[in-house]
């Protein structure tokens, strides 16, 4: 089952190829994506549908041109699809083309086809089977062995086209080693779990490839062959038109896509359906809608008309084997998972938000089709619980309303229309406003002078931590502009410091106060000392003169 694998670095956790799986054979662990072996029918939905090529198949060219180097023979068995892949090129012309690369020769795999379709002739008239399905598409075997196996017994027990047609190459070449080429991911694992019929699988794409790198062009040439009617098998209904469908008892279905299938399959576990010939393919449209085709060439009409145009009326001359030759077994395949309790599964929808019956969407966007089928994945190992989109958008935006309703600064968001598209609280609060509704919708003209918002929406630079003061308001803010140029939004976050401011200014004013007292007092002093200064001054001199005169008087004495 390693026939698909996947780029780590690729893979962008957008579950896409969940929501496409038809059995859910995908987990998801640490944001990436798994394909889980056991449970996978290889039907390459996710290789189709991702967007980021996550999903790739693995290539055997390398192991193709071994097979060449070997000396051997080595023939291609060239699924019939190929006339739709490669428009305007028929089967010598593909031949010539395989030669260039190496090849002995290219048959098509209708050949095989033919060879089958002859054995389901003989079980529908030989034995007595009520219902019988074809075993073309190893994908719907393995639908079936994995999860219907006790339909096991309706599944017809014979070769696919790709091993009839190469186990026929090598009873007519006994050394050659065979090459299947067609648009199915799931031959590659049929061909590895069934050694010794096909030696190596590749894709059109890798034939492709293949191609351009031998500079090799394909001739823009048809041909014709009257006894090619197996060339229909790549189409929905197409075994049923190589069938002669002339027995009475039965009656004759085809079905396409892997969820019809599935219903189909359950129809006949409960027993509905009886006395009845189902070609059933994996593939919507069949092969030509195979995943590589898919892929890289979807027009359903065009390749339909082109395999109608290719096709002959009568079948293959082929050499019918022996019956028993083309007997091929299928046993069940087990799945190991185990189902949680349905207490178990309440606890995991608590765990996704899922608290009551009305809180499971079932939107599909994890990519289950129920919040319980989700739930049972979780148990199993399968998914995550943050993979309900849903529940991670209410959780983020809970967080976020949380975060802008308890924050204590004021917070306005803007378009780059300068129309108000949300606002807080605590915004409301400092504009003096009722309720949001006031100015939703409305430019903040109406409330706020635009000039800063108009600067860093043509400037790019944001503000931060401006302080100014919004007259109209009486309130003091820190003003921090930020414009998010992804969501083209402007966001405002205001800090109330009106408090702040009136604690500074009126700081302030004691200072000046106290400077104003303290120069009083400092006038006041000088004054005072002036003055005893002055009548200290006058007194000494008073007391100079009369100790003067007193000197002078005992002097003339």
């Amino acid at each position: 089952m390693d026939c698909l694998t996947l780029k780590k670095s690729n893979c962008k956790n957008c579950y896409k190829c969940i929501r496409h799986c038809p059995v859910k054979s995908i987990r998801f662990s640490g944001n990436q994506a798994y394909i889980i072996g056991n449970e996978c029918i290889l039907c390459g939905h996710c290789f189709v549908v991702c967007p980021q090529d996550a999903k790739q198949i693995v290539d055997e060219t390398e192991k193709a041109r071994v097979l060449l180097q070997s000396g051997d023979p080595v023939i291609v068995s060239l699924a019939p699809s190929f006339v739709a892949n490669y428009e305007g090129v028929g089967i010598d012309a593909m031949r010539d083309a395989l030669k260039q690369l190496g090849f002995y020769d290219a048959e098509e795999t209708a050949i095989g086809a033919t060879i089958v379709k002859n054995a389901y002739e003989h079980m529908i008239n030989e034995e007595e089977r009520d219902v019988i399905i074809s075993s073309c598409c190893h994908s719907v075997n393995l639908l079936i062995q994995k999860y219907f196996p006790a339909q096991l017994p309706f599944l017809a027990d014979v070769m696919s086209p790709m091993q009839a047609h190469c186990q026929d190459i090598k009873r007519r070449y006994p050394d050659a080693k065979t090459v299947f080429i067609g648009p199915c991911v799931a031959k590659k694992d049929e061909a590895s779990y069934y050694e010794g019929i096909v030696d190596a699988v590749l894709t059109f794409d890798e034939l492709t490839r293949w191609f351009q790198a031998e500079h090799i062009e394909l001739r823009r040439e048809m041909d014709a062959d009257e006894n090619s009617r197996a060339r229909f098998f790549p189409t929905t209904g197409g075994i049923l038109k190589t069938m002669k469908q002339d027995n009475p008892k039965y009656s004759y279905m085809a079905i396409d896509g892997v969820e019809n299938c599935i219903a189909a399959l359950r129809d006949i576990a409960e027993g509905k359906v009886h006395n009845c010939f189902i070609e059933m393919s994996a593939c919507v449209g069949s092969c030509i809608g195979g995943p590589v085709m898919e892929k890289f060439h979807r027009s359903p009409v065009q390749d339909y008309m082109a395999i109608s145009n290719f096709a002959g009326k009568k079948d293959f001359p082929v050499e019918q084997p022996e019956e028993g030759a083309l007997q091929k077994m299928f046993t069940a395949i087990e799945r190991k998972t185990q189902m949680p309790t349905e207490s178990e599964i309440t606890d995991i929808l608590r765990q996704m938000g899922k608290r009551t019956p009305a809180d499971e969407l079932n939107c599909g966007s994890c990519g289950y089709n129920t919040c319980r089928e989700k739930a049972v994945a979780i148990y199993q190992g399968k998914a995550e619980a943050s993979m309900c989109l849903p529940y991670l958008k209410d959780k983020a935006e809970t967080f976020s309303d949380n975060i802008v309703r308890n924050t204590p600064n004021g917070i306005i968001v803007l378009n780059e229309k300068l129309e108000v598209q949300q606002i807080n609280k605590v915004a409301l609060k400092i504009m003096n406003l009722r309720s949001p509704a006031d100015v939703l919708g409305e430019g903040v003209i109406r409330i706020l002078d635009p000039k800063d918002f108009v600067e860093v929406l043509h400037s790019g630079r944001n503000i931060r931590d401006k302080r100014i003061y919004l007259a109209e308001y009486e309130k003091y803010v820190e003003e921090t502009i930020v414009y998010d140029q992804e969501y083209r939004l402007l966001v405002c976050i205001m800090r109330d410091v009106t408090e702040e401011e009136t604690v500074r200014e009126q700081k302030e004013s004691i200072s000046r106060q106290t400077v104003e007292i303290a120069d009083r007092v400092v006038d006041k002093q000088m004054r005072i000392v002036q003055e005893i200064a002055s009548l200290l001054g006058e007194t000494a001199a008073e007391t100079k003169i009369a100790l003067s005169k007193l000197k002078e008087s005992i002097s003339d004495e």
